[in-house]
Formats: structure tokens, C-alpha cells, sequence
């Protein structure tokens, strides 16, 4: 037996679909929530040591428009990564002089898509992100917009929300409320258990 069907012979089978990294683990999704100095490259500063090390980008949230108590920017950012690796990418953030507000494995296990109507733009949809994402356990995972007659008439913003396991009635109850504070109407999901 030659060496390398000695190594393919011991190297664990996958399965389709399956991804693995390098050190045999599934990646997992985690948050980092990070406060950043109102200035250019910034944002692709903090990215840098995000992808140096292993992290898959997910998805960023970036409130320019909203500011933190000490007047910085707050951006969250979604990976994947190796568990092993999270740590690592979480040090080197810090290593480079990115405040690192919260980074955990926050997990998000559903999601969800709902649908609003009305007048999106001039309501402002960046606001009525920020409520939605301020106020429950879930983050914008896409987001699509249609204003066919421009801002002159109905549009439409479809809304895909990743949510933690056993959290999308919370999301859909919240979307509603912030919805019909703005005068939007909304298609929830069908739920489990609703007629």
C-alpha cells in the first residue's frame, strides 16, 4: 500500500453536503458584535483579520447612521468558522485595536421570511431595520426590495430573518408591531400550528 491510499484509507468518510474544515469539525455560526471609528477603511480593517483566520462572512450590519454612546459606529457581523478557530479570530480583532462589544455563539437556528407593504422608502426602511434587529432575537440574513412605480406609489421589501431556534413567533409578533407603528402592511409565514 502506497502512502497516500495508507492516508485515504484512514481519512473519515463525508457525507454529500457535508462540509468539513481542515481539522475534521463542522463550522458553526457565531456574532460578533464590534464599535468602529467613524473613518475610511475601517470596516475593511476589522474584515481583514476575520478572513486571515479562517471565518466565512455571513452577513454585516453596518449602522452608520446610528452611533454608540462614545460616538463610534456599531457593526455586526455574521460568520462561520471551525469552533476551534472562533477564539482565534476574536484575539486577533482585538490584536489590531477593534473594540469587540459581544462575541459568542449565538446560533441562529430558523429562519423566517415575511413580507411588507406599503410605503418602504419613505417610512425608511433603515429605520425599520434597526427596530426589528434592536428589538429581537434575530438578524437580517437578506433583503429584497421593489418599488416598480418608484416612490410615488406601493413598494414591497421581502425581509429573510435568521432567528434562534423557537424565537420566529417573537420575530413575526415584533415585525407586526414595528409594521403597524409605520402603516406597513405585513405577509407573515405560515407558522407551525396556524390554520
Amino acid at each position: 500500500m502506497s502512502g497516500d491510499e495508507a492516508l485515504s484509507a484512514d481519512a473519515p468518510e463525508e457525507m454529500p453536503g457535508e462540509e468539513r474544515t481542515d481539522g475534521g469539525e463542522r463550522p458553526q455560526t457565531y456574532t460578533i458584535r464590534l464599535e468602529l471609528v467613524d473613518e475610511p477603511g475601517q470596516l475593511l480593517a476589522a474584515l481583514k483579520p476575520i478572513a486571515d483566520n479562517g471565518g466565512n462572512l455571513l452577513s454585516i450590519f453596518h449602522e452608520r447612521g446610528n452611533k454608540t454612546p462614545r460616538g463610534h459606529i456599531p457593526v455586526e457581523v455574521d460568520l462561520e468558522c471551525p469552533p476551534d478557530r472562533f477564539e482565534i479570530i476574536v484575539d486577533a480583532l482585538r490584536e489590531e485595536g477593534v473594540n469587540v462589544i459581544q462575541a459568542g455563539s449565538e446560533r441562529y437556528g430558523e429562519e423566517l421570511t415575511v413580507l411588507l407593504v406599503g410605503d418602504i422608502v419613505d417610512t425608511d426602511l433603515s429605520d425599520t431595520l434597526r427596530r426589528i434587529e434592536r428589538c429581537t432575537d434575530a438578524t437580517l440574513a437578506d433583503l429584497s426590495l421593489s418599488a416598480p412605480e418608484g416612490r410615488e406609489d406601493i413598494s414591497s421589501a421581502r425581509l429573510r430573518l435568521a432567528t434562534r431556534a423557537g424565537k420566529a413567533t417573537t420575530v413575526v409578533d415584533l415585525v407586526r408591531e414595528v409594521a403597524t407603528a409605520k402603516g406597513l402592511n405585513v405577509v407573515e409565514p405560515l407558522m407551525e400550528g396556524s390554520a
